[in-house]
Parts: structure tokens; sequence; C-alpha cells
């Protein structure tokens, strides 16, 4: 960016923080047009907070308006929570507003039970049904726009993840094991596995005397020879640095004979953000950095807000723009490790629950080593319940996370599934330095965040929304006394998310499903024919008692699965990532096989239906939005019938019902994007009330 430019950019933000000017306005120093242009990363986790909870009524994100939010029991959607707690309070509870400008106490919004045994009950192997009765009501409390107006200006002016879980449905310290070491131990090799906040002491300040033994992605990159570093007060970091509870850095803490001082130096010192700032403008800012907040800068419920974490944001930013050149070669993460209690209607991606019989309740193409909680973990309190011994980890539930950098910028949104192993990811991505403790289904499902980066032309010219002033709202969160609990609203009322799409990046997903029926029953092939692994739910509405089948497929790969018939019928509902969804319904069908086939080149959607009978068939289709238009057609004996829809006006979005006029209760419908490869926009129909009961 020459002198001119930036000035032009630097005067449109008048008013603002310079700092925050010059991180929209520092264009990417591009060199090879890769990854390898990236010299500086730094990663910032906050704590505690859900992506419904902070982004849910944001525009183009999978927020409120969800086209497919999953199915309950009654006729409802996940959106309607049946209390459970009991005569004089609400049957049902939606997710309902804080409304800071009526109320500012609820800036300081009280916590939420967030342990292994109540996520895992709230999460309820996927049925999702139970979240105000193990979390509280108030864990379907949410942040609107004007409540949080910097979060989503950065959100504007850079790239949200909408799919990005944190790694297990635990507390903090599990979670930030994940981050820094790619693993929790599941297998007990090293001390683990870690399920609850019991290493995020040293022994003197309460924590466990025993230590983790296995390597950290820290001491790797040492061996290496990357440099890194942790920005933190050791006397108020709220126990966030989990390499307090590992062996190696425990000794070289107390200086043991053999230690590596290293260690102590970059993991276990007190560096603040004064000390970040002098390092940028010193020009010896380390290759990774990890910023660990104070607890009044952390954004946990109770001695946090998002008024304060906006704040101290804010000031890192002001931190690392304060030397253009550094700027110019980073890449900045903001995430959280978890999501305290608060609701996310998103099933989190994760592999298939046992039946009661032992059995598996989907399957997986991919190796689930280390998946299942197989490991006796006693814990003082009873918090290791044996009703959950056997489930799978996680994923957890979605957090925010923004990547923040010149190669970010223009409010996109990426919807590739990710979760804290992702960082590391992209650190292997950039220096080379592999993380051997990532399992092999993380490493699957999982990506390196490296798709929500331009490195090729990111100098674009991109809309730059302007970062509203922190300091205010954080003081008057500060001065807050204590946290409130906000009151449930008597009747659930749909949620609103904004109108308004956001360019989309690309993904790595090319899913399908079909299905054929026959006397034994309904006999459904999944693909995953991309080059990244899948996670497909698939909830049967006529028992939604029982947990949904899961199935993970590899890249390239496909899996069937059957469904006994019930009274001569099937009714099976199929969730993927990016909006992907299946729905195939009926009861004595007749032997019609309806199929869609997908041309990228084309951006273009061919439905095909095949009669397989001896009489005539009348088929329909309904464009469900997407502009598409509908289409008739009567089918011969034995005979094919088929039409095509283009694509590309509506980025590739699709949703279509086919139905058999005067054969109640028989559907087909498909809906997704169309990836061709290219960057798109998110789904332009996903904006208005939440769907509160399910569609016939």
């Amino acid at each position: 960016m020459d002198r001119r430019s930036f000035l032009l950019a630097a005067a449109a933000t008048a008013g603002l923080p310079a700092a925050i000017a010059r991180a929209r306005a520092i264009d990417a120093h591009v060199r090879t047009g890769t990854i390898q242009d990236v010299e500086h990363v730094v990663i910032f986790m906050q704590e505690n907070r859900g992506f419904d909870h902070y982004f849910g009524a944001m525009n183009g994100v999978r927020g409120f308006a969800d086209r497919f939010p999953i199915p309950l029991a009654g006729g409802r959607t996940v959106w309607t929570q049946a209390s459970g707690l009991g005569p004089g309070r609400p049957a049902f509870i939606a997710p309902f507003p804080l409304e800071t400008e009526k109320a500012f106490g609820h800036m300081r919004v009280e916590g939420t039970p967030h342990y292994w045994a109540d996520a895992q009950a709230a999460w309820d192997e996927g049925r999702m049904a139970r979240w105000p009765a193990a979390k509280r009501e108030h864990s379907m409390a949410f942040y609107q726009p004007q409540d949080l107006p910097f979060h989503y200006a950065l959100a504007d002016a850079f790239t949200v993840c909408d799919a990005y879980h944190c790694s297990i449905q635990a507390q903090t310290n599990p979670n930030r094991l994940f981050l820094f070491t790619g693993t929790h131990d599941p297998l007990g090799k090293g001390g683990g596995p870690g399920l609850f906040n019991t290493h995020d002491q040293f022994p003197e300040k309460g924590g466990s005397k025993t230590s983790y033994t296995w390597t950290t992605y820290p001491e790797r990159l040492t061996a290496a020879g990357v440099s890194w570093r942790v920005y933190q007060d050791m006397a108020d970091n709220f126990g966030d640095n989990p390499l307090v509870g590992f062996a190696a850095f425990r000794a070289a803490h107390e200086k043991a004979p053999g230690s590596d001082p290293r260690l102590a130096r970059d993991g276990l010192s007190t560096y603040t953000l004064e000390a970040l700032k002098a390092d940028v403008l010193a020009g010896t800012l380390p290759q990774v950095s990890h910023i660990i907040a104070p607890a009044a800068a952390s954004e946990h419920p109770g001695p946090s807000s998002p008024a304060q974490g906006a704040d101290y944001t804010a000031r890192l930013l002001d931190a690392l723009t304060a030397n253009p050149e550094v700027w110019s070669r980073t890449a900045l993460f903001l995430m959280f490790d978890e999501n305290d209690g608060f609701f996310d209607h998103v099933p989190p991606p994760a592999p298939p629950s046992r039946d009661p019989r032992g059995g598996w309740l989907g399957g997986s193409t991919v190796d689930l080593t280390g998946e299942y909680h197989d490991v006796d973990k006693p814990v003082p309190g009873g918090l290791d319940l044996p009703q959950y011994r056997g489930r799978p980890y996680g994923l957890g539930a979605r957090v925010p996370m923004i990547a923040i950098s010149p190669w970010s910028r223009g409010g996109w949104v990426n919807s590739e599934v990710f979760d804290h192993t992702s960082i590391i990811r992209f650190l292997e991505a950039r220096f080379g330095v592999r993380e051997p403790n990532i399992s092999p289904w993380r490493r699957a499902v999982c990506g390196d965040l490296t798709s929500a980066f331009d490195f090729r032309a990111p100098n674009r010219q991109q809309p730059r929304p302007g970062l509203p002033p922190t300091a205010d709202a954080a003081a008057r969160a500060a001065a807050l006394k204590k946290t409130t609990k906000p009151p449930t609203p008597a009747q659930p009322v749909a949620p609103v998310q904004a109108r308004g799409v956001r360019p989309s990046r690309a993904l790595p997903y090319a899913l399908d499903a079909t299905v054929s029926v026959d006397a034994e029953g309904a006999h459904v092939t999944l693909e995953s024919a991309g080059t990244a692994a899948a996670v497909f739910h698939v909830y049967d509405l006529l028992d939604l008692a029982q947990a949904p089948r899961r199935y993970t497929l590899g890249a390239g790969e496909r899996m069937a699965d059957g469904w006994s018939l019930q009274g001569g019928r099937y009714d099976l509902w199929i969730l993927g990532p990016s909006g992907f969804h299946r729905h195939f319904r009926g009861a004595a069908d007749p032997p019609l096989l309806a199929t869609a086939a997908f041309d990228p080149r084309a951006a273009s959607l061919k439905l095909t239906v095949r009669n397989g009978g001896g009489t005539a068939l009348d088929v329909a289709a309904a464009g469900n939005g997407y502009g598409l238009k509908g289409w008739r057609a009567t089918v011969p004996p034995g005979q094919s019938a088929s039409r095509s829809w283009p694509l590309a006006r509506h980025g590739g979005w699709y949703d279509l019902s086919l139905t058999l006029p005067g054969r109640t209760g028989w559907l087909r419908r498909f809906a997704g994007r169309l990836e061709t490869g290219r960057d798109s926009i998110s789904d332009p129909e996903m904006h208005g009330a939440a769907r509160m009961g399910r569609e016939p």
C-alpha cells in the first residue's frame, strides 16, 4: 500500500482508534502468494462463549434462521427446548435476547454449568433437547448486534468461521490441551485423559500434584527452531495456561537439573501487552505467539464480560499494528475455548454413539482410536458419571472464531468444520512441524484453517466497515458490582437473524445421499466425494427418542446402512456440513428411484427419476426458494425423466422437493450448496425468524 492509499483508508475511519484503522488498511506483504508469506501467527483464545450466544443474529452465518434446525419430538425443532423445570416455570424456552441497552447489567450475565457430565446431558448424543434442564434457563440467552458492536464489526471487517467447534464437551483446561498439544491423552498414557480443570495451576497453587507427561506442541516448535512465546501475566492469567500442568514445564520452572530453561522463559514468564507491543515495534515478535488475557478481560462470565474482552482485543490490535510491516506479515486467530453452558443449535460432528447392545449407531470409514471416554478418570465430587462412560469426547459446541489478518479482510464467512486442533494444523502447514498427537478422526474431519485466507490476491479492494470504540463500555461493565441472571420469557418467541449475505469461501465438500426401498426397509447410501471427510447425522422422525445415527466418511468414500420399516413407513432426516440436507419419506413405495447429479463446471443440478414399476407415475418437483422453478412429468414404466436447474445465480444453493401427486407422504428433498472450487456467497434464504416447528 502506498502512502496516499494508506492516508485515504485512514481518513475513512476518522474518529476511530488509529491502530484499528491500520488493522483494516494495511495490505498483506505478498512475496510468494502462499501461506509462506505469513511470518507471525498470533493465537488469542478467550473464555466460555457459544456461537449462537454471540453471533446467532448475525447475517450470513448459520444462525437463528438456519433452514434445517434439527427435529425434536412433538413437531418441535431444536429452537424450542422443553424446560423440564417443573410447576411455575415456562414449559418451553427459546433463545431470548439479553438486551443490554435496556438492562446493562446483563453485560455481566451469570455463567452456567459446563462440566463433562452436564455437557453430555445437554448434547444428549445429538438429540440436543435438554439444554435448559442441564444448563439452566439462561443458557438460552444471547446477545444482539447492538450489544456486541465491536465483535460484529470485527467479523464484518475480516472472516468469521461459523463451523468452528470446541474440541471436547468439557471445561477450559481440557480444551486448551487440544490447542497446545493436539490431544488430551484419551488413552491415559501420559497422565490423562484431561477431562476437568485439574492441571491448570502449579501444585503449590492448588493444581494437581501429578503432571502430564506427553509432548506439547511448543516443545516441538522449540526442537524445530521455530520461535514462540506465551504473552500473559503469570500472576493473573485465570488458569488459562495449560503448560503449567506438564512435567517438562514444571521442571523448567523449578530449574531442575537437565530441564530446558527455554520452556520456562517462553511459556511460564510474564510478558504483558506492553511487552508484546515492544516486540512488534522492535521487529522481534516470535513466529508463534499465544495471548492469554487477565481474568477481567477474559470474557468469562463472572469476572469479565464481552465489553471488557472487546476492549482488550482492541488493545491487542493496537499492539500488533504498531508496526505496519509486522502486521502485513501476521495472522491473528481470535477464538473461545468452550461455550460455558450457552446454547448452540448445531449438532457437533462426532463419532457414532454406541447402542445399548454395544454396537454402533452409525459408522465410520476413519479410525476412531482415542475418540471415546473409555479410561477411568476418577475426580473429586463424582463429576465423571458412569452413565457417560463410552461417550464420544467431541467435537463440542460451536464457539466464535474470527480470522483477523491482511489475508482475511472483507467480511467473509468460512463454513468448513474446524476445532482447536485446526490451529496446530495451520502451524503445521506454515512451519512444517507435525503434531502426531492429533487423532486420525480429527485430522480427517477438521480442516487446517488455510481456507479462511486468500494468500494469492489478498489486497484486492475489500469493504472495510468501521470498528467502534470500546473503552467506555468496558469501564461500565467493569464497574458492575455483580453478575446478573436474566428473567426467562413466559412464552418462547422465535429469535431473528439479520438479512443479508456474506462472501463465502469455497469448501472442500461434495456430499450426497440416496435411498432405495424394498420389503426389507429403507437403504441409504452416503457419499463424501470431496477432498475432506464429513460427518452425517441421520434422524429417524418416526423414532426421535432414539439418538441419531452418525457416519464419518473419509474423503472420496461412501457407506450404506438400512432402516426397518415401521408400520410400512420410513421418515429419515439427514444433515451434513454447510447446510447439506436430505429428507426421505414414504410408505409402501412405488419402485421409483430419484437421484441428484451435480455439474460443478456448469454450476447446475440435474434431477433424474427412474420408474422401475409396471404403471406410469406422475412426479412433481418444487423449488423451495432460490428462484428454482417447478417441474412436472409422467414417467412411463421402465423409463426415466430428468430436469436440470442452473444454480450460479444464487451462489450454488439449491432446495428441491420431489413428490408424487395423489400419493401423500412420499417425499425426496435435496438441499445444500454445490461447490465449484470457487468462492461463493452465504445462503441467501437464511434470514428472518427461527423455525420453531418442523415443516410438513
